[in-house]
């Protein structure tokens, strides 16, 4: 079932986003990946990739990276707010798109949460895409 109904001129909007994200995205994703703590929850797969855009938590948090997935989930949702607002999309359309975008990026042995929800770990190949999203390149 669709998180959201996305209209002709959404879904066109949404496919722009998708094709702007990755000049939007790169100083933003490079900033955090300078964070140690963020690199090594990443490594050792205690955070991943969601569709919706957002960083999610595999398994049982402590306090700390309970507050640091928050912190950086805050910072996306406001970047997407302001990325949303100039390309006429809604925030969830565009953390989607965002999404897509992000889970194909993601390396191997990386967590990502696949179509179904579940968390799968990257392998050698392409991670598996939402059919709802955009062409990723």
């Amino acid at each position: 079932m669709p998180l959201f109904k996305i209209s002709s001129t959404a879904g066109t909007a949404l496919a722009a986003a998708a094709l702007m994200a990755p000049l939007l995205a790169a100083a933003p994703a490079q900033a955090v990946q300078r964070d140690p703590a963020y690199a090594a929850a990443r490594a050792n797969g205690a955070i991943g990739e969601k569709i919706d855009g957002y960083l999610g938590i595999v398994g049982s948090p402590d306090a700390s990276l309970r507050k640091l997935v928050d912190d950086l989930n805050i910072r996306r949702k406001a970047s997407y707010a302001d990325k949303a607002r100039a390309e006429g999309v809604t925030i969830e359309e565009f953390a989607f798109a965002q999404g897509c975008i992000l889970i194909a990026r993601t390396s191997a042995g990386e967590k990502y949460q696949a179509p179904d929800g579940s968390w799968q770990t990257r392998g050698s190949g392409a991670a598996r895409l939402d059919p709802r999203c955009p062409s990723v390149r």
